[in-house]
């Protein structure tokens, strides 16, 4: 079979002005960014009438769990069996691909193309917000040289969209007076900025602008916030944003659209695509199929408690993606061993399952699990993961997308459509919109990831404090934890009961709408591993190698 790159190269693409008429869109509505995508902004008066189903998965694992791949074949298989879809994803990451996991855009028979371009600088989505919020960075240190501000404490940070430990705590402002005033800050991944989270979640000019407007850039001496309307900065950053916050329009292999839009990750963020793209992509189509990050731990979560509830969003159903590989190294084989059969393995390991389909239970939607096959995977073991579907009373379906393309995902969109025909039940959310902080980690904690108990160390318990007496303490929760492990410690495998979660920070994110946890050693800039991707990436006759 050919590499990612190579079926994505070797795909002949639909001119996105066709793709745009053929789904109905009008010429005022799509700017073209070349021959193969464009900026979309839908008139007004349109409707978002299409059924929305949410991808997710069981605990990640460093291999990957397929819910892209799944996602995109899943629309696919829906388009191919008569029902017209459209796929909302977040763009990937930098980090991630030069870094531990590659690309991001799907694999196989079922990419978003043009791959190289999604995977890498894209439209400038990221760009855009990262100079967005580096200027209100130097908007600030700017006011402080000249003596115009008094701040107590700056606690907004600069933003770059790769792994670099190095940027994680750093002093500026060295060599003298005319070079600023020295100050110890540090970098955050632009993926898990404020203003990635901003943008993602904003469904208008005018809340666009409040929630920048909101954004909370330190303290002043008698402890009051210092905004980004107090700093004078809206205006710069609405305009650096202007072209970003129009959703991507794209393709997959086999001509379905796809908007690209967004990319927090959902481990230190809210883990969805933007409220923009996921509207248009119900508005485009009859089912509109969308991810959230990592497992329905954190994505899942975040995607119904945060994005759901404040963008008036009720999912029709729920795909929860697992493969045989990943229940195996949830019992406890080696991830070098994960492709080897190992049926005891599996059974161990799908107690993991179990957890997820309790927590999406939970929310009441109407749960798939699809197996996304790998070549291989024995009759036998999948025989096994079929009949624990059954008693545990959800639908099931072997997802050969990678391989396949829609085709391999018929099964799966079939047993979507089944639930998509039902009757759309109201979410029931993790906790209630009024309740406290530690009330709502409490909830996730407990409800969601099967701890026993929630503790904050002593400076989030101080962080606590100074939201209470700030009027914060009733925002959202988005807590920051290991996509690897149902707990904050990534080598716990399984699903464990009754642990403790320690909370290390409360990181304020006014502007979003959210508090943000963090959990055990969970960081906000990662690092690169020993052996980063961007190792194996180059450029040969004028084209990208090694990208997956």
């Amino acid at each position: 079979m050919l590499s990612d790159i190579e079926i994505a190269q070797s795909t002949e693409l639909k001119r996105i002005d066709d793709l745009a008429h053929e789904w109905s869109l009008a010429d005022d509505e799509f700017e073209p960014y070349g021959r193969d995508k464009a900026k979309v902004r839908l008139h007004k008066d349109r409707k978002a009438n299409g059924k929305l189903v949410l991808v997710t998965a069981t605990s990640g694992m460093p291999a990957g769990s397929g819910k892209t791949t799944t996602s995109i074949a899943l629309a696919q298989g829906l388009n191919r069996l008569g029902t017209k879809a459209v796929l909302a994803l977040r763009e990937p990451s930098l980090g991630p691909v030069f870094g531990m996991k590659g690309g991001a855009a799907g694999g196989g028979y079922s990419q978003v193309l043009p791959m190289e371009s999604i995977n890498l600088h894209f439209t400038g989505d990221f760009h855009a917000i990262e100079a967005a919020n580096n200027l209100i960075a130097a908007m600030i240190d700017n006011a402080r040289h000249f003596r115009q501000v008094d701040l107590r404490e700056v606690t907004w940070r600069r933003v770059v969209d790769l792994n670099d430990r190095q940027l994680r705590f750093i002093v500026t402002g060295l060599g003298g007076p005319v070079n600023g005033d020295p100050a110890e800050t540090g970098f955050d991944i632009t993926v898990a900025s404020e203003l990635m989270a901003v943008l993602c979640l904003s469904d208008s000019e005018e809340d666009l602008r409040r929630r920048i407007d909101n954004l909370v850039l330190g303290y002043k001496f008698d402890k009051t916030p210092f905004t980004c309307k107090d700093l004078g900065a809206t205006g710069a950053v609405m305009a650096l944003l202007l072209e970003a916050t129009k959703p991507n329009l794209v393709q997959t292999t086999e001509g379905t659209p796809a908007f690209v839009h967004g990319g927090p990750f959902a481990n230190i963020a809210h883990g969805c695509n933007s409220v923009a793209a996921t509207k248009a992509a119900m508005t485009l189509g009859d089912v509109a199929i969308t991810e959230a990050g990592f497992g329905s731990d954190l994505g899942a979560q975040k995607f119904f408690d945060i994005k759901c509830r404040h963008a008036h969003l009720t999912p029709s159903a729920v795909v929860l993606v697992t493969s045989l590989k990943a229940l195996r190294w949830h019992g406890g084989v080696d991830l070098k061993e994960i492709g080897k059969p190992n049926i005891q393995a599996l059974k161990k390991g799908l107690c993991n399952l179990d957890a997820h389909v309790a927590n999406l239970k939970h929310f009441g939607l109407g749960i798939v699990v699809s197996m996304n096959h790998f070549a291989g995977d024995p009759e036998e073991e999948i025989a096994v993961l079929r009949e624990h579907c059954k008693a545990l009373n959800v639908r099931f379906a072997v997802c050969r997308g990678f391989a396949e393309g829609g085709k391999g995902a018929e099964d799966l969109a079939r047993e979507v459509l089944a639930i998509c025909r039902e009757p759309t039940k109201p979410l029931s959310f993790t906790y209630p919109i009024d309740a406290p902080i530690l009330e709502k980690i409490t909830a996730v904690a407990t409800k969601v990831y099967g701890a026993g108990s929630v503790s904050l160390s002593e400076a989030a318990k101080k962080d606590l404090k100074a939201l209470e007496a700030l009027g914060f303490d009733r925002l959202d929760v988005c807590l920051a934890k290991t996509p690897l492990s149902m707990t904050h410690d990534a080598s716990i495998k399984g699903a464990p009961k009754g642990w403790n979660l320690p909370v290390a920070r409360l990181i304020l994110n006014a502007g979003a709408g959210f508090v943000v946890a963090t959990t055990g050693s969970i960081l906000r800039m990662p690092g690169l591993p020993r052996v980063p991707a961007a190792l194996h990436i180059d450029v040969k006759d004028g084209k990208i190698t090694g990208l997956s």
